[in-house]
């Protein structure tokens, strides 16, 4: 079974997701979903918080790359990567990409936020095995323990890590917030189905 089809067994969805600067679009469509490696060479908007790049600068994968040579995905795009960027609604888009990502050659699942310290990095087929999916599709990662709040926190954020960059082929589809965001994303050129779901926003 390829790792895109388990994906779905376990989870029943079909995508992965990307938070990302409206103003960057036009660039993605171009070049693909770069990784910050490969984006700190062009001229783009980030809504990265520099403290996680800084930690994420550091890691490098077992048996892989540094972090910042892959392009990452999330599995649950409503996370507090996105809770972190509520103010930002009017000018980021989610991008839908197909799950058949999962499948390309080096590709690696994190089973929490790869900058986590207590990360575990798999092959696709043994990592989405490893994940607890009933964390990362919750709704709410609060917790009057500090330490089960930043563990369910991380976890919320586990990702998919693609070498160097996802060609644009494999975006299906874009979610925004409001009708402005909508047409925010159709002016840079932006060509796949846009949704406008502000439940899927904070």
């Amino acid at each position: 079974m390829r790792p895109s089809e388990l994906f779905t067994q376990i989870t029943t969805q079909t995508g992965l997701f990307n938070i990302q600067a409206i103003d960057n679009i036009s660039s993605i469509m171009q070049r693909g979903l770069l990784s910050n490696e490969r984006a700190s060479t062009i001229k783009h908007t980030s809504i990265a918080m520099q403290e996680v790049q800084e930690r994420r600068d550091a890691v490098i994968i077992p048996n892989g790359m540094a972090l910042h040579k892959y392009a990452n995905v999330y599995f649950d795009p409503k996370n507090p990567m996105l809770y972190k960027r509520r103010n930002e609604n009017e000018s980021i888009c989610i991008l839908k990409f197909d799950r058949s990502i999962l499948d390309f050659e080096g590709v690696v699942v994190s089973d929490r936020n790869a900058s986590s310290t207590y990360a575990g990095f798999y092959p696709p087929e043994v990592g989405l095995n490893e994940i607890d999916f009933n964390l990362v599709f919750s709704t709410d990662w609060r917790d009057e323990n500090t330490y089960e709040y930043y563990k369910k926190k991380s976890i919320k954020c586990a990702e998919v890590l693609i070498p160097f960059y996802i060609p644009y082929d494999y975006v299906v589809s874009a979610a925004v917030y409001s009708e402005d965001a909508k047409k925010k994303l159709i002016e840079t050129g932006f060509d796949r189905t846009i949704y406008v779901e502000p439940k899927f926003f904070f």
